[in-house]
């Protein structure tokens, strides 16, 4: 019974096969390379190699190795990006998978997102489709995700409105939303649909006309809203019959309703009627406080 009950030491996990180790050391080193010291292109060389080894040393059909070959494409898709080499970053990706439908979900969402980011969601609207309706992939774990990303960043932008409702109607928005999410995406694109029917086109002005009309009645509505906080804050102050006024704090509140609602650099020559306005203001207050003390004093001298 004493042999039986001495317990066993428990049995160590198998050491990682120098491959492994190497392909965790190289992840390592892109990362560093990366987050640390700011140098994309080593960052993306090392997960180039990483990869060029990978397909050396390890079978396809080992589950780490799918693991591995993501990890490196997913840092050197962000280094591709960060030296501003985006528009290679679809197509180093399929010289990794050979075929769009192979390509991880995770890597699908980065590409969509990073195209759609840089103004070009037509360049993924192939790729992203293809994947999409590849059946094995609607068992992907983010699938729905794909197809989210696909209709509001690639489809609905590009305005392909007939070809966003296939989608949510046929085999990939059954498999990606519930009833209510389909119902959405629908009422998504048919607004999209109308506001593009109902873009304002002014023949006969430039487009910077346009824009430039716009900020008048906001920088009115603003003014007016500020005067009227600091007229209220005035009438509060006024009531709570203090024998002291505080000014320090009324115009640090001034100061700071200016920046909360107006929020423009001050150095900009479109602030000067703000902060000439706020001044106007504050005079005001100044005047209206202790305009009647004055005219006492000068009364009683």
């Amino acid at each position: 019974m004493s042999s039986c009950s001495t317990g066993r030491a428990p049995a160590r996990s198998p050491p990682l096969s120098s491959t492994v180790t190497q392909m965790l050391n190289m992840l390592d080193t892109a990362a560093e390379q990366m987050m640390v010291h700011k140098d994309f292109q080593a960052a993306f060389d090392t997960c180039d190699r990483g990869l060029e080894s990978l397909t050396c040393s390890m079978e396809p059909e080992d589950t780490r190795c799918g693991e591995f070959k993501a990890a490196f494409c997913i840092l050197g898709i962000q280094a591709l990006a960060e030296l501003n080499r985006w528009h290679g970053v679809l197509s180093w990706v399929l010289q990794q998978y050979e075929h769009q439908e192979k390509i991880p979900a995770k890597i699908m969402q980065m590409c969509v997102l990073l195209y759609s980011k840089v103004g070009e969601p037509a360049l993924m609207q192939e790729a992203a489709g293809i994947w999409l309706r590849c059946p094995s992939n609607s068992e992907a774990s983010g699938f729905g995700t794909v197809a989210e990303l696909h209709l509001l960043h690639v489809l609905v932008p590009l305005g392909h409105a007939e070809e966003a409702r296939d989608l949510i109607a046929g085999e990939v928005g059954c498999a990606a939303f519930t009833e209510d999410q389909r119902q959405t995406a629908l009422d998504v694109v048919e607004e999209k649909e109308r506001q593009s029917r109902e873009a304002p086109l002014n023949p006969g002005g430039s487009p910077n006309s346009e824009i430039t009309a716009h900020p008048v009645p906001t920088q009115g509505t603003v003014i007016h809203k500020l005067g009227a906080i600091l007229k209220f804050l005035y009438r509060k102050f006024l009531r709570s019959g203090s024998g002291s006024f505080p000014l320090r704090r009324v115009f640090l509140a001034a100061v700071l309703l200016y920046m909360l609602f107006v929020r423009m650099d001050p150095a900009l020559p479109s602030a000067f009627m703000w902060i000439s306005k706020l001044l106007e203001l504050l005079k005001q207050m100044w005047s209206d406080m202790f305009a009647p003390y004055y005219q006492t004093l000068t009364q009683s001298l």
